[in-house]
């Protein structure tokens, strides 16, 4: 499938959910379009640095990810990171529980049990369904696979703070909402909840009103 998230296909979206909400359409009048992202296809190295970003800021997770390019190589293998043991990985910051994880996605990979090139062939419920059987891998990552690797346009990630942040800011609430009501917030942005996502990250760093 092609890749659906490209920037005329972000604010093509917005456009068409602001034309029924009007807080999408005053938060980009002030704040503008969200810009595209993304990280390539989802191969092992891809998916390599969504274990090594876990859980960790920004810019740690890139420290750490760079790190780890510079030891195994860059594009990484599978077979590049067997080869290093756990105290080298450690050393370069990946804690014993991501090492595991690492781990067990290359063997998956090397055995042949699972195939990161048919992702991009799989519905959206089949990615999540592929990657989560791997350790390590919850529905938040497999998401963040969808937005960013494949640029599927319908995915709506409640399990972010960062989105449920914005969506906060976005309908003016005292709190921030929870699950359940970021979900039923987001139906009705329907089948625009990619480029609705980014827009919530999007307000989440913006500087307060």
């Amino acid at each position: 499938m092609p890749f659906q998230l490209d920037q005329a296909r972000i604010e093509a979206a917005l456009r068409s959910v602001a034309r029924t909400d009007a807080d999408v359409a005053e938060a980009l009048e002030i704040h503008g379009v969200p810009d595209e992202r993304r990280s390539g296809p989802p191969g092992f190295g891809h998916l390599l640095k969504v274990i090594a970003g876990q859980q960790l800021s920004v810019k740690a997770a890139a420290t750490i990810h760079g790190r780890l390019l510079d030891r195994i190589g860059d594009p990484p293998s599978p077979e590049a990171l067997l080869e290093q043991d756990d105290a080298s990985l450690r050393s370069i910051g990946l804690s014993r529980q991501k090492i595991g994880y690492a781990r067990g996605l290359a063997d998956a990979i090397r055995d042949g049990r699972f195939d990161p090139e048919s992702l991009d062939e799989r519905s959206d419920a089949e990615v999540i369904e592929a990657l989560t059987a791997l350790k390590g891998f919850g529905v938040w990552s497999a998401q963040m696979v969808l937005l960013f690797s494949l640029g599927r346009p319908d995915v709506w990630p409640i399990d972010d703070l960062g989105v449920r942040a914005g969506l906060q800011r976005l309908k003016g609430l005292s709190y921030r909402p929870d699950r359940t009501e970021a979900d039923r917030i987001g139906t009705r942005w329907a089948p625009h909840r990619s480029a609705m996502a980014l827009l919530m990250w999007h307000l989440h760093g913006q500087p307060p009103d």
